[in-house]
């Protein structure tokens, strides 16, 4: 009787393993394909998740400009009392919609951030104006001392009108009425303060300063610094935004919501921010977390509303640098060994 050569079971053998391995490679193909294909899936829905989102902040964001709009439209021929409703309700939503911007950046688009965050400076701009060309001006001096002065002064009461000689050196700004805006305005190496009371809920401008220190004590609705050379400038948590236009060589600290930085070189800023900063047109800018403290510091942040465990200090945007991936060559961090602990005189 013939005995069966073993290589026929050895080839069975090895043909049923062939078959095996070419299932199991069909089946992981299939399986590599099911899976691209849900990705695929999730990445398009994500994508319509964005848009859907894009366009309804869009929609919600002109909605509510125009309706602000509208209500400054309202305030030229009406009497005092209506004027001051329609400013205190423009500027009420301003401050929602800021907040809407604010809470909105993480699925926003850099084009669709920086459209909507020069749109809400137009209507800033818009609110100060009707409320310098509406509401009536009242005249007051800062009372100031030299740079060298151990102290700074008591700051005077109510805020100025047009730039003027003051009785203490010639130190006067301009400002409209005093619940609405305090301002400091051309002065050169004094030192400046004010308190929670005065600033509280207020709009504060800064400009042309020169060789100045500033204190502000308190939580002010905004904080503009224009022209500014070779400042400290120190501030309570803002509860909406910060504009810096044309600084110089100056140290800044201050907390808010948004920061917006224009044509400022070798300036410092100490920085707590639950936003993101944005700088353009800049050079030389350095960032480091707010240092400055004093006893109400707590209780100003109270006021503000911002949140004091969130800060993206380090987090800028250089509209002037759009290269992905890149360090924007225009601002850094200021290395933990050359920041400033000490803010006192």
């Amino acid at each position: 009787m013939d005995a069966m050569p073993e290589v026929s079971w050895e080839s069975g053998f090895a043909g049923e393993s062939g078959a095996v391995k070419i299932q199991e490679r069909l089946q992981k193909r299939h399986q590599a394909r099911a899976e691209d294909a849900e990705r695929r899936k999730e990445a398009k829905e994500s994508k319509s998740v964005a848009e859907e989102q894009g366009e309804y902040f869009s929609s919600s964001f002109n909605t509510e400009r125009a309706s602000i709009e509208e209500l400054l439209s309202g305030c030229p021929g009406a009497d005092r009392a209506e004027t001051a409703r329609l400013l205190e309700e423009a500027t009420a939503q301003t401050l929602q919609l800021q907040k809407f911007l604010n809470d909105s950046t993480l699925f926003l688009t850099q084009y669709e951030l920086r459209k909507a965050q020069a749109a809400l400076q137009k209507l800033l701009s818009s609110l100060a104006e009707a409320r310098e060309e509406a509401l009536p001006r009242k005249k007051f001096a800062f009372r100031a001392r030299a740079k060298a002065t151990d102290k700074a002064p008591a700051a005077a009461a109510p805020p100025p009108d047009a730039a003027a000689p003051a009785a203490s050196g010639g130190a006067q700004v301009d400002g409209a009425a005093e619940s609405e805006q305090c301002s400091f305005s051309n002065m050169d190496s004094v030192c400046l303060t004010k308190t929670a009371e005065e600033i509280q809920k207020r709009d504060v401008l800064m400009t042309h300063l020169t060789n100045c220190k500033v204190r502000l004590y308190g939580s002010p609705s905004t904080l503009h610094l224009k022209h500014i050379d070779n400042c400290e400038i120190l501030c309570g948590p803002v509860s909406s935004s910060v504009f810096i236009d044309h600084c110089r060589n100056s140290t800044l600290a201050v907390p808010c919501q948004q920061l917006r930085t224009h044509h400022t070189t070798d300036t410092r800023v100490y920085l707590h921010i639950t936003s993101r900063a944005i700088i353009e047109d800049c050079h030389g800018v350095s960032f480091a977390p707010f240092s400055w403290s004093y006893p109400t510091l707590e209780k100003d942040f109270a006021v503000s509303g911002l949140d004091q465990a969130r800060n993206n200090w380090s987090q800028v945007d250089d509209f002037n640098w759009l290269a992905a991936g890149t360090h924007s060559p225009n601002w850094s961090v200021i290395p933990e060994a050359d920041r400033r602990t000490n803010w006192e005189p």
